[in-house]
């Protein structure tokens, strides 16, 4: 039953290339490249705004704060990670847009070229704040010069600690790993505590969890995943090899939780808000939810083989739905979202990274150095652009999640040389 579903999803997402061929054509000019399109309107309206269930918290911070303070109302509908691709190729065949969605923020070159965000070249031109939003953002959200996209939510990808854990395990658990090797010896510490403790956990039947949190040891380590231009992988390096090797060890080992194996994303965060996990990669923004469990939680950047770090960049791109007929009034909540007061009382209060380079450092960061650690690893981390990312990595379907199944639970000495030349051909549609 799962496989027919999951085969829907791929399907769907990839109907979307024709369907919003005529979605971009009717669409076309429609951005409003006067002088008035630069323009926000708070007149009362009701907007829609679709975001994925990674994003739901944050989406309805920023909605409740909007709307407390405005005449114009945002309505959030959230839906489950691998459904969303589906729903808004379906949305869009339909030319049903909502007012405005989020996507994940490497989806976004996708979603430019396919014209399902409106052009917001002119508005994101006169905001005066724009050479402060963050870059590489402001880019994934860029096509052919144009933009179509701003920055909703930043994550990267972090160590993410049990301190009561550490401490139990005879660990300082103000020395977190700074080598991959420490990492695997921390998390064995812990596991020898043995019951229902377990030394770490990852997202094995996620490629999105896996890419999100495998890949800043692949950089830290001085490879590299694809090409710059997004038309190649390079999966098949020694640097890659390492990193699954070791995970699969702990794995094999059982240090690594068993039910790693069959994570494909809906109760990866609850693993580690159990209090039973030692030390995982995974978002930032986990900080703040997994610490209202009363759990006390260290962060650590996410470091390479030998040493370094390196963090993905990630989280989601916003744009205006291109089938709007409010876009003054989406983007009015666009430019508020990116406003001090948003960034600092709605992100960084909720121990969010800013989006706006220049609030980095704030009342809020100041206050705990675990949220000046995570706003001071954004230079060192990337963010792949690729405007065939979906299907290549994040689809259910895609070679990557493949690619990742055998090189960690089947016959690692073949997945990632055969998972490349299956992840460049798929790169190189569209």
């Amino acid at each position: 039953m799962r496989t027919r579903s999951l085969a829907r999803v791929a399907g769907a997402v990839a109907s979307a290339m024709v369907l919003t061929l005529g979605l971009a054509a009717c669409t076309k000019g429609e951005s409003g490249d006067t002088p008035a399109a630069s323009a926000s309107l708070d007149d009362g309206s009701t907007l829609t705004l679709w975001t994925r269930a990674a994003t739901e918290s944050v989406s309805k911070a920023y909605a409740a704060a909007y709307n407390a303070s405005h005449k114009n109302k945002v309505e959030v509908a959230a839906y489950p990670n691998e459904e969303y691709p589906a729903k808004l190729a379906s949305a869009a065949g339909a030319k049903a847009l909502p007012d405005m969605f989020a996507s994940d923020v490497v989806f976004a070159p996708q979603y430019a070229s396919q014209g399902l965000w409106l052009d917001i070249t002119d508005r994101f031109a006169a905001l005066p704040v724009k050479d402060k939003v963050a870059p590489a953002h402001v880019r994934a959200g860029t096509w052919q010069g144009k933009n179509y996209a701003v920055p909703h939510t930043i994550d990267m990808s972090v160590m993410l600690y049990n301190k009561d854990l550490y401490q139990k395990a005879g660990l300082d658990p103000d020395k977190p790993p700074t080598t991959m090797q420490e990492f695997a010896d921390q998390a064995r510490a812990v596991n020898k505590l043995g019951g229902d403790v377990h030394g770490t956990y990852f997202g094995g039947n996620c490629g999105g969890c896996i890419e999100f949190t495998f890949w800043p040891s692949v950089w830290a380590s001085g490879g590299d995943v694809i090409n710059p231009g997004g038309t190649e992988a390079t999966l098949n390096s020694k640097e890659m090899a390492d990193v699954f090797a070791l995970y699969r060890k702990l794995y094999e080992e059982g240090v690594a939780a068993p039910a790693s194996k069959d994570e494909a994303g809906p109760t990866w965060l609850g693993a580690l808000e159990s209090g039973k996990i030692g030390i995982a990669p995974g978002p930032s923004v986990w900080l703040g939810l997994i610490e209202e469990k009363g759990i006390k939680m260290g962060v650590a950047p996410i470091p390479g083989m030998n040493g370094g770090s390196s963090t993905f960049v990630g989280g989601d791109a916003i744009g205006i739905g291109a089938t709007s007929k409010k876009a003054a009034q989406a983007w009015d909540f666009l430019a508020w979202t990116m406003s001090d007061d948003a960034q600092i009382e709605v992100i960084a209060k909720g121990k969010g990274v800013p989006t706006r380079t220049d609030l980095a450092s704030n009342k809020y960061s100041t206050a705990d150095p675990r949220i000046a650690t995570i706003n001071g690893i954004v230079a060192s981390g990337k963010t792949p652009y690729a405007k065939n990312f979906n299907a290549s990595f994040n689809d259910p379907q895609s070679p990557w999640l493949a690619t990742c199944r055998g090189a960690l639970f089947a016959d690692a000495a073949t997945a990632l040389e055969s998972g490349n030349s299956a992840i460049t051909k798929s790169l190189q549609k569209g």
